[in-house]
């Protein structure tokens, strides 16, 4: 499902040191609402939870509740996508920038595809290229998201779950080595990912894609920093 949410007129440059709109008297924010841009496959758009429980949303939630003013996400993603597919569902998307921040969680895919991880880098380091593009070639507005470990879910009970595990690491070092060469926030959710072995609770009712529960952890990771985004 590729989901394409809020409007997409063109909010004034934010300066740095702008975001993020604090509330004012009464809990109103001041100032435009900050812009979030999710890009992503499954895990972003949410597969196998309600709408309101991706967690793009829930940390949109988690801004406002703590007194920033934020629109609701736009967000570019579909289950099943590789980098070479979310690159092309931009593309038919449209995004208008700039916003005040933007994510990017991908590569699942293309591990459990069998595609080479250097291959990877180069598609990787593209969409990071376009993400900052979103965020007004400012870097320090993005943040980059690892990629679960689906080795220890039931859905690959049948599998070399070693093999899995290895190899998204190795996916996950590069996207840390891409967002550092870039100079952009990265957020390790892996470890979060790899609790569901004993705790079943951490996964949606497919065995295989994260529950609420879990994307709520990753929220309080990312949270922090959201919150250091243009400080």
């Amino acid at each position: 499902m590729l989901v394409l949410l809020t409007s997409q007129s063109v909010s004034p440059r934010r300066r740095r040191g702008e975001f993020p709109p604090k509330a004012g008297e009464g809990g109103a924010p001041q100032g435009d609402p900050v812009r979030l841009l999710a890009l992503g496959d499954s895990y972003t758009i949410g597969e196998g939870v309600d709408s309101a429980d991706r967690w793009p949303v829930l940390l949109a939630g988690a801004l406002r509740d703590r007194g920033v003013g934020v629109a609701d996400p736009v967000i570019v993603a579909r289950t099943g996508w590789t980098v070479a597919e979310l690159g092309t569902g931009i593309d038919q998307a449209g995004p208008v920038g700039p916003f005040d921040m933007v994510t990017l969680q991908i590569g699942v895919n293309d591990q459990y595809r069998g595609y080479p991880v250097e291959g990877f880098r180069d598609g990787f380091g593209a969409l990071l290229d376009r993400a900052i593009g979103f965020a007004d070639r400012d870097p320090d507005r993005v943040i980059v998201v690892s990629i679960p470990d689906w080795g220890v879910t039931p859905f690959a009970g049948s599998r070399d779950r070693e093999r899995i595990t290895s190899e998204i690491d190795a996916f996950n070092r590069v996207v840390a080595e891409e967002a550092a060469h870039r100079g952009v926030g990265f957020v390790d959710v892996t470890p979060i990912s790899r609790r569901a072995a004993d705790e079943p609770g951490l996964l949606a009712g497919d065995g295989l894609h994260p529950s609420r529960e879990m994307y709520a952890g990753w929220v309080e990771l990312l949270l922090a920093v959201a919150l250091e985004i243009g400080g």
